[in-house]
């Protein structure tokens, strides 16, 4: 028996459950592993309430990061050893594959044995928001040493990771964020520029940092940001869609979209983690990244497993700088 995160209903943080549940032996092609760490991610709220994209079976199990140790090897398994050290790439379906779980079972396919150096907190703070940044910015967008690229909601996970992944490739980060309380912050983690939209002109703030337009875009919220954001971007510029945080109506900028030949684009880290040979470059860049130190998961807060209700709370909030991680 181990003890699962569940849920039996949807609603909020107060329905996720510490259930026993018996663990079954990894089968053929996959890993048993013993959870030291796990990273919260906002798609795991969104299946929580019911909003996901993916719509599971109730009870459902809950999460897409872990890290830990190696316990068992299914049949056919190679490179792996009970007592490795791994962190898990995020799986297509967090219900065919919960990582919520003092012992959970995925496939080899999506198990890393992560850096010597990389404690397991960090680890389990990883894969999400590398592989989203780097599939957006590096494997679509092309972003290139010196561009531009402007990075809403950057105080979250994955806005951190792609000022990161910017500063690494040598272009110019510009965090978007809702107000100044950041901003120190922001410029501290490695943004070139801040622009806080409810105290600033968007648009005019990034017509003034790149007046020859901003190439590529990276957004998780939508909504009537959308205006002020296709207008400062450059003819032929990409705007890669990955949330939807905004409740409000996103426009389509058709006349900006028209006289640019702009790209709007939604993005999933599925198209990333279900190619193997766009998960092996990506793996590859972030590895290095890890190594070099140019990659270095900022935590914002950590919760132990017992306190999974208060951490989904704080992770609705709003409030965290960097990733938010729960501990065994």
């Amino acid at each position: 028996m181990a003890r699962i995160v569940r849920f039996h209903t949807h609603g909020g943080p107060e329905v996720l459950r510490i259930e026993d549940v018996e663990v079954a032996p990894p089968g053929a092609g996959e890993v048993q592993i013993s959870v030291k760490a796990l990273g919260l991610n906002r798609a795991e709220a969104l299946m929580r309430k019911g909003t996901y994209i993916e719509t599971p079976a109730l009870p459902s199990g809950l999460g897409l990061e872990a890290a830990g140790i190696v316990e068992a090897l299914g049949e056919g398994v190679d490179g792996l050893a009970p007592g490795d050290a791994v962190s898990i790439i995020p799986p297509r379906s967090m219900a065919r594959w919960p990582a919520y779980g003092e012992r959970v079972i995925f496939p080899a396919g999506l198990v890393v044995k992560h850096p010597a150096s990389l404690g397991f907190e960090a680890a389990a703070a990883t894969w999400m928001q590398y592989l989203t940044a780097y599939g957006a910015l590096v494997d679509i967008a092309g972003l290139g040493p010196g561009e531009p690229v402007a990075i809403t909601a950057a105080s979250s996970s994955v806005g951190l990771a792609a000022i990161q992944i910017a500063n690494m490739i040598g272009a110019e980060p510009i965090a978007v964020t809702r107000t100044s309380a950041k901003t120190d912050a922001l410029l501290n983690a490695g943004a070139a520029h801040v622009v806080a939209v409810q105290e600033e002109d968007l648009e005019a703030r990034l017509k003034a940092i790149a007046p020859q337009g901003v190439r590529v875009v990276l957004d998780a919220v939508g909504g009537p940001i959308f205006t002020p954001l296709t207008a400062a971007m450059a003819r032929g510029a990409i705007l890669i869609e990955y949330g939807g945080l905004s409740p409000e109506p996103t426009p389509f900028p058709l006349f900006e979209v028209l006289a640019k030949t702009l790209t709007l684009r939604g993005y999933l880290v599925h198209e990333i983690t279900g190619d193997p040979a766009r998960l092996e470059a990506a793996k590859t860049f972030i590895l290095a990244g890890l190594a070099s130190g140019a990659l270095k998961p900022l935590i914002a807060r950590i919760f132990p497993f017992d306190e999974i209700v208060e951490a989904h709370r704080f992770l609705e909030s709003g409030e965290q700088f960097g990733k938010i991680v729960v501990t065994m």
